[in-house]
């Protein structure tokens, strides 16, 4: 004879039976300010449906790492696939519902996920960043040249010599008048290879143990 199922509701992804130790607690909690409550149930409710979007940007690889439910992945899929506003709101509001029934375990996993993202990209920012700052130093300052090689001994000085040359060679006059409307000049091809090759170097010195890429 099977067991008659349990009564009760679900808190954070958490069975509570009716009844229980645990029911009693939060009756209690909530015994005087069910005004309150129903504000914070809203404001957790809120919560996870605007977790729910930033799961549409999570990268694959990330996404793959973390064990969804079945539904809750093809909620997300088909969320990613409607375009018209009123369909999108609705689907995010399923989302959100079935957001409220992981764990504590898997919504911290998927916060992680999402912070691991973000750490990422501003990494890559900073990046980019360093190695314009870079290009330009080394096009414009011939005592940064020796500062670069000090730095990263292993970059082709021949090679890096030619393409500095060769973009000061072939630099584009500055036109005040383009600029002033916030139009790039046009940069030549030497320039552009300075910044790759001063690019790849950085990013060899950051995946070496110990390495500090920040230098300059």
């Amino acid at each position: 004879m099977s067991r008659k199922p349990k009564k009760g509701y679900y808190v954070r992804g958490v069975f509570v039976a009716e009844g229980s130790e645990m029911d009693l607690e939060l009756r209690a909690e909530l015994k005087g300010t069910h005004d309150a409550s129903k504000t914070d149930l809203k404001r957790e409710s809120t919560a996870l449906q605007t977790l729910g979007q930033d799961l549409l940007t999570l990268r694959p690889d990330l996404l793959d790492r973390l064990a969804l439910p079945e539904k809750l992945q093809d909620a997300l899929a088909e969320a990613r696939r409607i375009t018209n506003f009123e369909g999108k709101r609705r689907q995010m509001q399923y989302v959100g519902k079935l957001m409220r029934a992981l764990d504590a375990q898997t919504l911290q996993q998927v916060r992680d996920a999402l912070e691991e993202q973000q750490k990422g990209s501003a990494r890559q920012t900073l990046a980019l960043h360093q190695a314009e700052q870079w290009r330009d130093r080394l096009i414009a300052d011939d005592a940064a040249f020796e500062s670069w090689v000090a730095a990263h001994p292993g970059t082709d000085t021949q090679q890096l010599r030619a393409l500095i040359r060769q973009a000061r060679k072939d630099a584009v006059p500055v036109d005040n008048a383009a600029v002033s409307k916030g139009l790039a000049p046009r940069q030549n091809r030497a320039y552009r290879e300075v910044f790759q090759l001063v690019r790849e170097q950085l990013a060899d010195a950051a995946d070496e143990p110990g390495s500090d890429a920040a230098s300059s």
